[in-house]
C-alpha cells in the first residue's frame, strides 16, 4: 500500500483494503425466511487534486498503483480549487477486536439458527393474538487496512453481532406491535440469553391492542433514555455533522457556536472514544484519533463533528468523526456515540408535579427535515397528577429541535445507552453501527399527535 501511494501526484491520496465475513438468517411467522453467509474482500482508493476527490473502488488487489491513478484522474477531473486538509499527526497502530468471550466466526450456522428459533418460538406462543413475528440474526467481522500518502498506517478488527424480535399483534381491525433488539461490538456470546426480551416484544404488541389511543395535544412529555437518546442523534446530531452544515446556508445561520441552545443544564456529547461503545474506534476512517467532543456545553453551542476537510475548510479543529459503511464506500462526517449527560434529578422528580403528561418510550420510526422532527414512540403512558397512568398507543411526537432543546427543563441522573441493534443510515450508507444514549429528560409543550 505504501508503495503504491508514492508518486500519485495527488495532494493527498490513500488506500483502505477491507475483508469482511458476514452471516444473516431470519424467521418471519413460522418459516425459516432467509440465511446468507458470506466473505468478501474489497478496497477504495481515494486522491484529492485541487480540491476535487476521485474514488476508484475495486476488489482485485493487484496493482493497488493502477488503483490510486485511476483514482488521481478522476480527481484532476473535477478538482479547481485548492485543497483543504486539516493536518493530523502521523499514525502507525495495529487494533486488536474487542474482547469476545467466543468469536462468532466459529459458531456452526446451525447454532446460530437454532438460537434465533428459540426467540422466535417464544414470541409465537407468548399470546393467542401474537399473529406473527420477524426474528433475525447478523453478525459482521471487519478487517481494515488503511494506508495515506501522509505514511499513516493502520489495521483494526471490527466485530458487529445483532439481533431483532419483533412481534405483531391483531384484534379485529387494531394491529400493534413490539420490538426487542440488541447490537453490539462482540462476540457470539452477546446473542445468548435473550429470551426476557422475546418475551417483552410479545407482551408489549399483545398489551397496546387494548391500550387507547392517546389524545392529540400538547404536553408536557418525559422521554426515557431511548428515545431521548434518539433524540439527540437524529434530531440534534445530524445538525452537527459538518458537511450539512457547511453545505447549507440556512444551517451554518442557525448553527452559530457560540449560541445559546438550551439551559444551563443541557449537555449533548459525540464520543468515538468511549469504552465499549459500538461506535467507538481508537481511530476514524482518515486515521485521526476519536475523542469525547461536546457539541452542546452548559447549552452553548461549542462544536461540530468534522473530517479532514471540513475542518480544513471551516478552520476548526479535527474530531475523529469520517467513517465508512464498508470497502466500496468513501468516509463521510458520521456519528460515532452520541448521548445527554446526565444531571440530578431523579425520575420521581421529573413526574412528580406534572399535572398531564405524557411518559414516551422507545421508538419505531419517523423522521427529520432540517430542523423539524416526527418521531413515532413505541410506546407511552400518560401521566396524570404526578404518577404513571395508564398504557397509550399512537403517540407520535413533533415540533422544532431548536425550540425543543430548549424546553428540555429537567434531565434526571439515569443515563443508559441503548443496546439495540440496526444503525445510522446517510448518504446510503446504512446501517452504520453507533451508540446513543440519554437520561430520562422532560420537555415542556410538546405537540403529541393523536386521536382528538
Amino acid at each position: 500500500m505504501e508503495q503504491a501511494l508514492r508518486g500519485s501526484g495527488a495532494d493527498y491520496a490513500e488506500i483502505r483494503i477491507e475483508r469482511e465475513a458476514r452471516t444473516d438468517l431470519s424467521f418471519r411467522g413460522a418459516e425459516l425466511d432467509a440465511v446468507s453467509a458470506s466473505n468478501s474482500v474489497g478496497g477504495v482508493a481515494r486522491a484529492l487534486v485541487r480540491g476535487g476527490w476521485g474514488v476508484a473502488t475495486f476488489n482485485d488487489l493487484d496493482d493497488l498503483r493502477q488503483k490510486v491513478r485511476e483514482a488521481t484522474a478522476c480527481a484532476r477531473l473535477v478538482g479547481g480549487k485548492k485543497s483543504e486538509l486539516a493536518a493530523v499527526e502521523r499514525v502507525e497502530q495495529v487494533i486488536p477486536p474487542p474482547p469476545m468471550e467466543r468469536d462468532f466466526r466459529g459458531v456452526p450456522l446451525a447454532e446460530k439458527k437454532s438460537v434465533v428459533q428459540r426467540y422466535n418460538d417464544l414470541m409465537l406462543g407468548q399470546h393467542p393474538k401474537i399473529q406473527t413475528t420477524r426474528a433475525s440474526y447478523s453478525d459482521r467481522y471487519r478487517e481494515v487496512y488503511f494506508a495515506n500518502s501522509e505514511g499513516s498506517y493502520f489495521e483494526d478488527m471490527r466485530p458487529d453481532v445483532g439481533i431483532g424480535l419483533t412481534a405483531v399483534a391483531r384484534d379485529g381491525n387494531v394491529v400493534q406491535g413490539g420490538r426487542e433488539s440488541i447490537g453490539r461490538a462482540a462476540g457470539f456470546e452477546a446473542a445468548l440469553g435473550l429470551e426476557a426480551k422475546a418475551e417483552t416484544a410479545a407482551e408489549r404488541a399483545a398489551g397496546l391492542l387494548d391500550a387507547r389511543p392517546v389524545p392529540g395535544g400538547t404536553y408536557t412529555a418525559i422521554l426515557n433514555q431511548k428515545l431521548g437518546g434518539v433524540f439527540a442523534h437524529e434530531a440534534f446530531g445530524h445538525l452537527s455533522e459538518a458537511d450539512h452544515v457547511y453545505e447549507n446556508e440556512k444551517l451554518l445561520e442557525l448553527m452559530v457556536l457560540g449560541s445559546r441552545f438550551g439551559a444551563d443544564h443541557l449537555s449533548i456529547v459525540d464520543d468515538g472514544s468511549f469504552p465499549g461503545g459500538r461506535g467507538t474506534h481508537p481511530l476514524d476512517d482518515e486515521g485521526v484519533p476519536t475523542r469525547k467532543n461536546y457539541l452542546i456545553q452548559d447549552g452553548i453551542l461549542v462544536g461540530r463533528l468534522h473530517n479532514r476537510e471540513t475542518a480544513g475548510k471551516m478552520k476548526e479543529n479535527v474530531t475523529g468523526n469520517a467513517r465508512a459503511l464498508a470497502w466500496h464506500f468513501p468516509p463521510i462526517v458520521r456519528m460515532t456515540n452520541t448521548y445527554i449527560e446526565p444531571r440530578q434529578a431523579s425520575f420521581d422528580d421529573l413526574i412528580r408535579d406534572v399535572d398531564l403528561g405524557v411518559y414516551a418510550c422507545d421508538l419505531i420510526g419517523g423522521q427529520t427535515m432540517m430542523e423539524m422532527f416526527t418521531f413515532s414512540a413505541a410506546y407511552a403512558y400518560m401521566v396524570r397528577n404526578g404518577k404513571i397512568g395508564e398504557l397509550v398507543r399512537d403517540v407520535v411526537l413533533t415540533g422544532n429541535v431548536f425550540q425543543t432543546l430548549q424546553n428540555i427543563d429537567m434531565i434526571a441522573d439515569d443515563l443508559a445507552w441503548d443496546d439495540g441493534g440496526g444503525g445510522c443510515g446517510k448518504g446510503g450508507q446504512a446501517p452504520l453501527p453507533v451508540g446513543f444514549g440519554s437520561p430520562h429528560v422532560r420537555v415542556q409543550d410538546v405537540v403529541v399527535g393523536g386521536r382528538q
